[in-house]
């Protein structure tokens, strides 16, 4: 009899349940719709002892109890149509884990829906890719209590190791898996677009040729800006297309694409009332990047006059590391404010300290400074706003004069930098003592009577604007 079982063997599916398969007391039972993935799976890997099998009745009858099935299917109706089929054939007690990129809301929407019938469903996000899923990802699973007693040991086994511990924990109940994973991909979106901001500034700026630039890179990634993207960065700088000789990132068409988990973390932002600025700049980039059509017809647009010249070469660079590591910091303190935003609004008990902790391994935007994180979050668990850490005050002190003079580099050379621009802008709006938002409540009640509060006396006012603007009457409507 198996312990654990796999419901879809594209290449996700099949290295999940190959890493199941190689770790002691895991016997795992295989299911896909074509039977073909099935059989050549079992041709390609006879020493993993899979249970095969032709039906989702046979496949539960190759189960122990509490039959446990992760299902890695296409995201929407095709995971739908999984979970109905499995609850046919399960019984109360049983397990379903949705180990794909689900929606988060639809993660909820299923989970009750199935709890009715006695059956436990885990929204469980999977993070670390084909090789992570194969060597050890980063595990963010959802649902009740009691699916994490049997679930828990069985993705511990396969999990990715960080300083001794295993990068999975019980996020939360229904659908907070999905949400901290959604968030998690958010953040690479930024993480991403800033280092592709840096490589495009350093190229720019100095003339460096991408083998060079990777060189930098190499070298960032031996101190704190060390973590998986700024590794694979030097790996594709270096990379030479075989085809034409050419570095392969000068081959690569300029237009990124997108899942929507980047889209769904802005959308639910936006929803939350979150600011996450430089992940939706990130995601935008994106859609810039995908429309060569408007790019095309805009390059006659006029741009700065005087070429992008710098004087002192070493110092530029420095100034972009210092501005990356100021903005990835941005990045990630915007990330865990809209999980935390997340988790009050849900009803989850999310400790952010150990997502930080199980995002150390596996997954894609492990960094070394997630650790600070775990260890900030461990001092203060209700910590507002992640920047005002002791440790990431004192990085971006010396940080945000090169910040600042990189951002207006980058305005004044007509090279677009998004990601860093905005992060700094977010950065600046937390630390103003009196924002504009003032003005806009303003106009707000003039044109809509929308009403505002003072800074004097407590209580809601609506100013009976006049015809002429100069006589006002201010109305306590509270």
């Amino acid at each position: 009899m198996a312990n654990i079982g796999v419901v879809g063997l594209a290449v996700m599916g099949s290295n999940l349940a190959r890493n199941l398969a190689s770790r002691e007391g895991n016997t795992v039972a295989i299911y896909n719709r074509s039977h073909e993935k099935t059989e050549h799976l079992l041709a390609q890997h006879p020493e993993a002892g899979f249970v095969p099998a032709t039906s989702y009745d046979e496949f539960a009858a190759s189960l122990q109890r509490p039959r446990t099935a992760l299902i890695m299917v296409k995201a929407g109706p095709a995971t739908d149509a999984v979970i109905d089929a499995l609850v046919d054939a399960f019984e109360p007690g049983d397990i379903i884990v949705d180990g794909g990129n689900a929606l988060f809301t639809d993660t909820i929407r299923r989970e009750k829906a199935v709890r009715e019938t006695g059956i436990n469903f885990v929204g469980a996000g999977i993070s670390g890719g084909e090789e992570g899923a194969l060597l050890g990802p980063s595990i963010m699973p959802g649902g009740s209590d009691e699916s994490w007693v049997t679930l828990g040991p069985i993705l511990e086994s396969i999990a990715a190791v960080a300083e001794g511990e295993p990068c999975v924990t019980h996020v939360g109940h229904d659908g907070a898996g999905h949400f901290v994973k959604m968030v998690h991909n958010g953040i690479e979106y930024a993480d991403m677009q800033l280092i592709a901001e840096a490589y495009d500034l350093i190229r720019r700026g100095t003339g460096k040729s991408p083998a060079e630039i990777a060189d930098i890179f190499a070298e960032w990634n031996r101190g704190e800006l060390e973590s998986y993207l700024i590794e694979i960065t030097a790996e594709v700088l270096r990379q030479v297309d075989a085809d034409t000789g050419k570095p392969l990132v000068d081959v690569i068409l300029d237009q990124a694409g997108a899942k929507g988990t980047g889209a769904w973390t802005v959308q639910t932002a936006l929803a939350l009332g979150v600011p996450v600025s430089g992940i939706a700049e990130a995601v935008f980039a994106r859609s810039l990047s995908s429309h060569p059509e408007q790019r095309v017809i805009s390059r006659e647009l006029p741009g700065p006059d005087d070429a992008f010249e710098i004087a002192d070469a070493d110092a530029f660079i420095e100034d972009v590391r210092r501005a990356l590591y100021a903005s990835k910091i941005v990045a990630y303190s915007q990330g865990f404010d809209e999980i935390r935003a997340g988790a009050a609004e849900y009803g989850w008990s999310i400790d952010l300290g150990a997502i930080a902790k199980i995002w150390r391994g596996g997954c894609i935007i492990r960094a070394q400074f997630l650790n600070r994180i775990s260890d900030a979050y461990g001092a203060t668990p209700d910590l507002p706003v992640l920047l005002t850490a002791p440790y990431f005050v004192d990085a971006l002190r010396p940080a945000q004069a090169a910040w600042r003079r990189i951002v207006a580099q980058a305005a004044a050379a007509g090279i677009p930098a998004p990601a860093f621009s905005s992060s700094l802008a977010y950065y600046d709006g937390l630390r103003a003592e009196r924002l504009p938002a003032a003005l806009v409540q303003g106009q707000r009640d003039f044109f809509g009577a929308h009403t505002y509060q003072r800074v004097d006396r407590e209580g809601t006012f609506h100013t009976l604007w006049s015809a002429d603007r100069t006589e006002v009457e201010a109305e306590d409507t509270h």
